[in-house]
């Protein structure tokens, strides 16, 4: 489906009826709304109707040009939950009703060393979904069958969104980070709280680190069941054993690795992140690391959602329009938000 016309700044215009979705036309404007010319979906690919779609820091990169060669016009969202509308040639997993989760990894090539070491998340010729194929952040998207996730119906839609990609980086972060007892989360936004929830299940004992003065944070934090929750420029009230960042800011780098202790591990989780500066070599010494978390992988859906934890989790919300995309990614920019933004279009 391609864009054909666009309104305003995203106000909706009045009598038109039709598939439509919020649309970057260039790098660091505001989204407009477009009305998209409806097409029956190619061999290998479905439909979706979308039900709710999570706004991730990662859409925000892709709006303020963060990320490299974003190529507008561009259809941000890869936290959609809907059902499956229409059917391409040779789709026999889902059937018209279904609901899938389309997230972020759209695709892949299947024919590079990484995808044939089962390191899918890494392939040479990724696709993905909101960045370089189009996204949830319309009525209807159409994505590559094999790699929807096939979702439960009893569970409310707007809860699922922030899952698609908040839920699963989170468990692939909580996953590199060990099994160490003390963990620290740096920004706690729509991941953390969700990865606080999985550490707490599994008997981890959670530290929260956010901006300087940001108390409604550290209440959210505490009201999660958190140990403790406080400044990102001080320290913790005891060495920790891993650290999870999702914040894009590269001094938290140094401030989490000065808080792990010997053989710790620091995760950045995030894809995008403000240059990493300086620090001298015996903070890193005593098999201290730092690695990356990139991407995901149909496995780890797999895993994700087959899990008990993915069951219990309960995430915090706010609701907008699927006009309100500007407000909703203002809010995200802002910090403004406890939990995740959903659109529902």
């Amino acid at each position: 489906m391609a864009a054909m016309t666009t309104d305003g700044d995203g106000a909706a215009t009045s009598g038109r009826q039709g598939k439509r979705a919020m649309v970057l036309e260039a790098v660091g404007t505001p989204l407009r709304l477009a009305w998209l010319d409806p097409s029956a979906p190619g061999p290998g690919d479905i439909e979706v109707r979308v039900e709710a779609c999570g706004v991730c820091r990662t859409d925000l990169h892709v709006v303020d040009g963060e990320l490299p060669e974003v190529r507008p016009p561009v259809i941000p969202g890869h936290e959609v939950v809907g059902r499956v509308v229409a059917l391409g040639a040779g789709v026999d997993a889902f059937h018209i009703g279904d609901r899938v989760g389309i997230p972020w990894l759209g695709g892949t090539c299947q024919v590079c060393e990484f995808c044939r070491e089962g390191r899918e998340n890494l392939c040479d010729a990724p696709e993905f979904t909101g960045y370089t194929r189009p996204g949830g952040f319309a009525s209807h998207v159409v994505a590559h069958a094999a790699y929807c996730i096939p979702l439960p119906t009893d569970r409310d839609a707007v809860a699922l969104a922030p899952l698609l990609c908040a839920g699963l980086i989170g468990w692939r972060s909580l996953r590199r980070a060990g099994s160490g007892r003390c963990l620290g989360l740096y920004g706690f936004g729509a991941a953390a709280h969700l990865v606080a929830q999985m550490a707490l299940a599994e008997g981890r004992t959670v530290y929260a680190f956010t901006r300087e003065g940001d108390v409604a944070a550290q209440d959210f934090a505490r009201s999660l069941g958190v140990s403790w929750a406080g400044s990102s420029l001080g320290g913790a009230p005891t060495p920790l054993d891993a650290a999870i960042i999702f914040a894009p800011d590269g001094d938290l780098v140094v401030r989490a690795l000065r808080q792990v202790k010997k053989g710790g591990r620091v995760v950045c989780a995030g894809i995008h992140m403000s240059d990493i500066p300086a620090f001298p070599y015996r903070w890193l010494w005593e098999e201290r690391e730092i690695v990356s978390v990139a991407n995901l992988t149909r496995d780890d859906a797999t895993s994700f959602f087959g899990s008990p934890l993915s069951a219990d989790l309960r995430a915090t919300t706010r609701t907008y329009k699927l006009e309100e995309a500007n407000h909703a990614l203002d809010d995200l920019r802002s910090g403004r938000l406890s939990g995740a933004a959903v659109l529902v279009p």
